[in-house]
């Protein structure tokens, strides 16, 4: 117990002089409460360690990508079992895979980091959407967090392209015909990114975006984030009462667990963990590359884009659903989400109290992992409207009962809860009863409290 004691004592007397020297508590971020100690508080936390392991890799490989069409005849043709020319965007590819050392893990674990970068933004974005966290005040901080999924997702489609792979190009040139029409956006879009029609043009663009472009809006969006985070605090738990403060005040934060050193290790720790079960799986399961754009000897591809986008082509598949209907649905969907803290208004943010807005979160899961296993394992055949209506139709009318049911038992429980300290007004919650008597507001408030 001495040495503990002492050991902490040292430690503190360290920190302490650095933080002094430094001026650290000036920049170091927010204190949050001890409570937020949990993996699922820090999911954006994660994303942003994904984003960062993402530009460290993606700045290695740049130091042996050549974004070039042209043909070579160096040692990857004969790395991939074939002494034909192949364009030099696929040979540095093959050349990093097969002759750069740990190249192979490097790449492997970027195509994954980015998988696990939209996977952990998805993961965010419904969290958000079920604890309400877009609510007021919190409106902007939302809808910047949206156009950062978007943004990921264009670096994922953007990306995707540059291995110039035959079935890269043919994913890319279907999304291409989707993007381009987009109302408004989509002829504006069509020269910036086609460029002069050849291949040369298209994947230098995608090359300039995924590299540059992009990465930039992604990390102006991301401080945008961060500062929008520091200003308000961490949205506090999910609650039925509307009289529930939504920051935490100046006093409550010197309270707070401070952000360094505690929560920046807490932060390395997940992070270190990130890296690690990241570069197991790429260690595991490399990547292997097909065969080359333009490969006249190879069998005929299959046009089928990554996992993220596979329903969005999946809903070109049905019949009757043209490109400018998918980009129209897709389009409607970006938007409800968007705008979606002005949409909910109700003040009360947990899930029981929000049946229409978890129901239609519920659908949205559904519609996109039923429409991403179909894609992948019917690409490209045609889906006939009754055939629609079995598959999404089943799932849409169970989620519906399902919330329906449970809303209606906190329904009940709620109202008998009010009844029973005699609560006749809308107190925390909105489903108002009669009773004879009732006692004073203000105790009948706090034991309602007490009972959510």
């Amino acid at each position: 117990m001495g040495f503990e004691r002492w050991f902490n004592r040292t430690l503190n007397q360290l920190w302490g002089f650095v933080e002094d020297r430094t001026g650290m508590p000036k920049w170091a971020l927010r204190p949050q409460p001890a409570f937020t100690f949990k993996p699922s508080y820090w999911t954006g936390a994660f994303v942003a360690t994904a984003f960062l392991y993402q530009v460290v890799s993606g700045l290695l490989l740049l130091l042996y990508y050549q974004p070039s069409v042209n043909p070579t005849y160096l040692a990857c043709g004969q790395a991939a079992g074939t002494l034909s020319a192949s364009p030099a965007a696929w040979c540095s590819t093959s050349y990093i895979i097969n002759s750069v050392p740990m190249g192979s893990l490097l790449h492997s674990s970027h195509l994954y980091g980015a998988y696990a970068m939209i996977f952990l933004a998805i993961v965010h974005f419904f969290r958000g959407y079920y604890l309400g966290v877009y609510k007021a005040p919190r409106e902007f901080s939302w809808m910047v967090g949206t156009l950062l999924l978007l943004a990921t997702l264009g670096m994922g489609f953007t990306g995707y392209l540059l291995p110039y792979t035959q079935i890269s190009l043919n994913a890319t040139n279907v999304g291409l015909v989707l993007a381009l029409r987009l109302p408004y956006a989509g002829p504006l879009l069509g020269p910036l990114i086609l460029s002069d029609g050849t291949g040369q043009g298209l994947l230098s663009r995608m090359f300039a975006a995924h590299i540059l472009l992009i990465p930039l809006a992604l990390g102006a969006l991301l401080y945008a984030h961060i500062a929008l985070f520091e200003s308000h605090g961490i949205a506090p738990p999910a609650t039925s009462d509307p009289l529930q403060r939504r920051r935490y005040t100046h006093e409550e934060d010197k309270k707070h667990v401070p952000f360094m050193p505690h929560i920046f290790l807490y932060m390395t720790k997940w992070a270190l963990l990130y890296i690690g079960v990241l570069l197991g799986i790429a260690a595991l399961w490399p990547w292997q590359l097909p065969t080359y754009a333009g490969n006249l000897g190879a069998a005929a591809t299959v046009t089928e884009p990554d996992w993220y986008f596979l329903w969005e082509f999946k809903l070109v598949d049905f019949q009757g659903v043209t490109p400018v209907l998918a980009v129209g649905i897709s389009t409607v969907i970006i938007l409800y989400i968007l705008f979606l803290p002005f949409l909910d208004r109700s003040p009360r943010t947990h899930p029981r109290d929000r049946p229409v807005f978890v129901f239609i979160g519920n659908s949205l899961i559904a519609f996109f992992l039923t429409m991403t296993v179909w894609g992948g394992l019917t690409p490209g055949i045609q889906i006939l409207p009754l055939q629609v209506a079995e598959i999404l139709g089943p799932p849409i009318a169970v989620n519906a009962l399902v919330v329906a049911l449970f809303y209606r038992r906190y329904r009940a429980r709620y109202r008998a809860r009010l009844a029973a300290v005699g609560a006749t007004d809308r107190l925390p919650g909105i489903y108002p009863v009669s009773a004879p008597a009732r006692p004073a507001p203000s105790a009948a408030r706090a034991e309602v409290s007490a009972h959510e």
